[in-house]
């Protein structure tokens, strides 16, 4: 089941998630058995016990808002373990949204997060970093946390675990290293702080949820840098109405790829001009996030298409700068053209049909004025013989 995105008011979750599911946001509530039993890791904290109130956390901007998917087993009744997890200096939660660093290659800086229990016990949350990822809703994410990284979630270093007394925040330390060959460009990443317990299923097995909040990081190595855009895979096919008397449709689909080295959104267009009659122009699906690398299968279907023989399909994807981000240089669209055949296969076949009856009729008369002469003639010489 796939929930909202939580912004920032407390989201309440009386089963956690399954293994691999991410809660992003500020706060979460999962049911609560046994602690995470990753052991804690002795590193420098901060205690806070003077709580940040949830209604005055900032929402975040909607690039800054991570992927949810959620499974398990509710347990009603259940004790619940409420938490977030925040963006933070050394001494508390701050007013971002998200951690944002621009450093070189070989750069190093350090950065926090804000943990807070709001639950009357003492907590172990167990923290990890991961490589950013983009779903096929088009929604930011990280994958699930038994997942090495292997990309700029590896520059990440924190704590394996954290112990938060009840009704306290601990400030945990976040260090980027960036390394000396680091690629310059966009390099998305996050923070996730969970909860593992165990409760029982219907089965009376015992089944492991993962429950974890995110904080997302945008990562830029400095260095030359290419804001780009294409259209690949573009494919177009007619689909003609059932009624001959209607335009039939054309179905387009194509894959928007980003080969520069930041990460960018997309407004597309797409134009199906048939080489007889009016054009039709459709705006495509607007593309909130694109990352380095990455790519976005989209479908669209124009209608009122009529069936001449052949239509040009011309596609256009205007880049757009995403969030905060600033982009180096004039960004270019990105554009495909390819050719469809439309061609009128009912009307052939009302056509075929009329022609045909026309014939049937045609050789029905003349059959039957064959026969009306035939028997003529055979009146008349049965006539002549009786005389």
């Amino acid at each position: 089941m796939h929930l909202p995105h939580l912004t920032v008011p407390l989201l309440s979750i009386t089963a956690a998630l399954a293994l691999g599911g991410l809660v992003p946001g500020a706060l979460v509530t999962a049911g609560a058995a046994p602690a995470a039993t990753v052991p804690s890791a002795a590193v420098p904290l901060v205690a806070d016990p003077d709580l940040p109130d949830p209604s005055q956390l900032p929402d975040p901007e909607p690039d800054d808002v991570l992927d949810v998917d959620r499974g398990g087993v509710t347990t009603p009744g259940a004790q619940t373990t409420t938490w977030s997890l925040v963006p933070a200096d050394e001494d508390g939660p701050d007013d971002r949204t998200s951690l944002r660093h621009e450093l070189d290659p070989g750069q190093e800086v350090t950065d926090h997060v804000a943990l807070t229990n709001y639950t009357d016990q003492a907590v172990t949350f167990a923290l990890a970093a991961g490589d950013g990822l983009i779903t096929d809703t088009g929604d930011f994410d990280l994958p699930p946390t038994a997942t090495a990284p292997t990309a700029a979630g590896a520059w990440v270093e924190v704590t394996d675990a954290v112990e938060v007394p009840a009704l306290e925040t601990v400030v945990v330390p976040v260090t980027v290293t960036v390394p000396q060959d680091a690629r310059p460009g966009d390099h998305p990443a996050g923070v996730v702080a969970s909860v593992t317990t165990t409760t029982e299923g219907e089965d009376g097995g015992q089944v492991a949820l993962d429950s974890r909040v995110g904080v997302r990081l945008h990562l830029r190595v400095t260095g030359d840098l290419t804001a780009a855009l294409t259209v690949q895979d573009a494919t177009a096919r007619y689909a003609p109405s059932w009624n001959p008397f209607a335009p039939g449709q054309v179905e387009i689909t194509y894959v928007l790829a980003n080969t520069g080295d930041v990460r960018l959104g997309a407004t597309p267009a797409l134009t199906v001009d048939p080489w007889l009659g009016a054009p039709a122009v459709v705006d495509g699906v607007p593309v909130r996030e694109v990352l380095p690398g990455g790519q976005v299968a989209t479908s669209v279907v124009v209608d009122g298409v009529w069936p001449v023989g052949f239509a040009d399909v011309h596609l256009t994807a205007v880049p757009a700068v995403v969030g905060a981000d600033e982009v180096p240089g004039a960004l270019t669209e990105a554009a495909a053209s390819l050719t469809v055949r439309a061609l009128p296969v009912p009307h052939l076949l009302l056509l075929a049909t009329l022609v045909a009856a026309v014939v049937v009729v045609r050789v029905l008369r003349r059959r039957s004025a064959a026969r009306l002469v035939a028997a003529t003639e055979h009146g008349r010489l049965k006539a002549l013989a009786a005389t």
